[in-house]
C-alpha cells in the first residue's frame, strides 16, 4: 500500500467512499471543532450534535465520516502520532552529537517536546488519560508517538557507550525509556511546575542539562 493509498483508506467515509476535496474539507472541519471543544469539555461529555452544530452542519453528516465523536477523538489521535513520529525525533536523528554539538542537540530536544506539548498537551492528556483506562487503540497511538524517539535516544546512548562514554552495563533502551518518561511528563506538566516560581527557559535547561548528562556521561557546560 502507497502513501497515498494508506491516507485515503484513513479519511475513507463511512459508506466507504474517499472524499473528495469538499468532502475532505467537511471531514477536517469535524476534526477541528472536536479538538477546539476539547479545550473546555471533558473527552467524555464530547457530544455529536454539539460538535455538529458548532461546525455549522448536521449530525446526519458528522455520521458520514464518523461512527461517533470518540471515532472523531481516535482520527485526530492518528494525526498527531504522524506529526510526532517526526517533530520529536529530528533533533535525535539529525543532531550534532559530537563533544561540541551535542549539549546543542539536547537543547533542541527539550525545546521540541515543550513545543509539541504547547500545541497539543489537551489531546496529549486524553490519550494519556484513555490509555491508563486500557483503552488499546489510545496506548498504541501513544507508542506511536513516542516510540520512535526512544528508539533514536536509544540508539545514540548505545553509540555513547561504545565509544566508552558510558559504563558498560548501562541498558540504552531503559535509559532511552527514561528519558522520554521524563520529557514527557515534565513537558504536560510545565504550567504546574511553572506555579511553583520557575519559568519556561529554566525547565528547558534543567531538561538538557539531564538529557546531556545521562546521553554523554559528561557534565554539561557552564
Amino acid at each position: 500500500m502507497t502513501g497515498r493509498q494508506a491516507e485515503d483508506a484513513q479519511r475513507r467515509a463511512l459508506d466507504g467512499r474517499v472524499p473528495g476535496e469538499r468532502g475532505r474539507a467537511t471531514r477536517q472541519r469535524f476534526l477541528d471543532q472536536t479538538r477546539r471543544m476539547l479545550e473546555d469539555t471533558s473527552y467524555r461529555d464530547l457530544r455529536v450534535v454539539d460538535i455538529a452544530r458548532a461546525a455549522g452542519t448536521s449530525p446526519a453528516t458528522f455520521y458520514q465520516y464518523f461512527a461517533d465523536a470518540e471515532e472523531a477523538l481516535l482520527a485526530l489521535a492518528e494525526d498527531l502520532a504522524v506529526q510526532g513520529e517526526h517533530r520529536l525525533t529530528e533533533p535525535v536523528s539529525e543532531g550534532d552529537w559530537s563533544p561540541t554539538g551535542a549539549y546543542g542537540t539536547c537543547e533542541s530536544i527539550a525545546a521540541a517536546f515543550v513545543g509539541f506539548w504547547d500545541d497539543h498537551g489537551t489531546l496529549m492528556a486524553v490519550i494519556d488519560l484513555a490509555a491508563l483506562e486500557g483503552d488499546d487503540r489510545f496506548r498504541a497511538l501513544r507508542t506511536r508517538v513516542l516510540n520512535p524517539f526512544t528508539e533514536a535516544i536509544a540508539s545514540v546512548v548505545r553509540e555513547q557507550r561504545e565509544r566508552g562514554n558510558l559504563p558498560a552495563d548501562l541498558d540504552p533502551t531503559a535509559s532511552a525509556a527514561v528519558f522520554v518518561a521524563m520529557l514527557a511528563h515534565v513537558s504536560g506538566h510545565r504550567y504546574g511546575i511553572e506555579a511553583y516560581g520557575t519559568s519556561t527557559a529554566e525547565i528547558r535547561r534543567s531538561m538538557a542539562r539531564l538529557l546531556y548528562s545521562g546521553i554523554t556521561g559528561a557534565a554539561p557546560p557552564r
